[in-house]
């Protein structure tokens, strides 16, 4: 699997942050551009793999900026996802029909986002997108949501599922319990941090037996991490 190249256009600096913080966990590379007319200029030099495109940015509005996109035989085939507030039907079948090949309304959802970059990437560029997430002796099907360690079939919720693929995708790094309250859960949901806990607990206790190493690491002060050393054997 390569890493994709995704161009953030957005020039709401708190957006951007949240965004970039969790495009590059998932392993992506990120450029962002706080203008229309800066972001049409860095396309002329280089195309990323997807464009995550504003439709109120400054000098050059994200709908003119996703024209030239599309009318540009380089760039023509490049996914479009459409960050917006205007949620109105009139609003969206706009965004479409100017060849956005998605569109979010803001507020939206970061772990639903995530899903749809997939998607897209999946479809466009098979080989920047990885179904299967594999560590140790843990394998995860993201596509058929299956869970398997040496062989045997391991059955989660969906929110451990999905703290599960988070904390997978980047084996190592320590996230402390708001970011993953952010990543798996959505900036937009308010619960309480301890929640992050409980569902920690409940993961640690559908993919460990006895004897079986833990790959899920408590750091003291600061988080999880899911523990890119561990060993899967018995």
């Amino acid at each position: 699997m390569t890493s994709a190249h995704i161009l953030i256009v957005e020039d709401e600096e708190s957006l951007t942050t949240l965004l970039r913080y969790n495009l590059e966990a998932e392993g992506f590379q990120v450029d962002v551009a706080v203008r229309g007319d800066e972001a049409d200029l860095r396309l002329h030099e280089t195309t990323p793999d997807l464009v995550l495109l504003d439709w109120m940015v400054p000098g050059l509005s994200g709908i003119e900026l996703c024209r030239r996109i599309r009318a540009r035989r380089e760039t023509e085939r490049l996914p479009v996802i459409m960050l917006t507030a205007r949620g109105e039907e009139t609003d969206r079948v706009r965004g479409l029909s100017t060849g956005a090949d998605d569109y979010v309304v803001k507020p939206f959802s970061v772990p639903e986002l995530l899903a749809r970059v997939r998607a897209l990437l999946r479809r466009a560029k098979p080989t920047h997108v990885s179904d299967m997430l594999v560590a140790g002796d843990i394998e995860l099907d993201r596509v058929s949501h299956r869970i398997r360690r040496q062989g045997r079939e391991i059955h989660l919720g969906p929110t451990e599922f999905k703290l599960l693929e988070y904390l997978m995708q980047s084996p190592g790094r320590v996230f402390s319990r708001e970011q993953l309250l952010d990543g798996v859960w959505g900036h937009d949901v308010y619960i309480d941090e301890r929640t992050v806990d409980v569902h920690v607990g409940r993961l640690r206790k559908a993919i460990n037996r006895p004897r079986q190493s833990d790959p899920i690491r408590t750091v003291r002060g600061s988080g999880y991490s899911f523990d890119e050393m561990f060993a899967g054997a018995e």
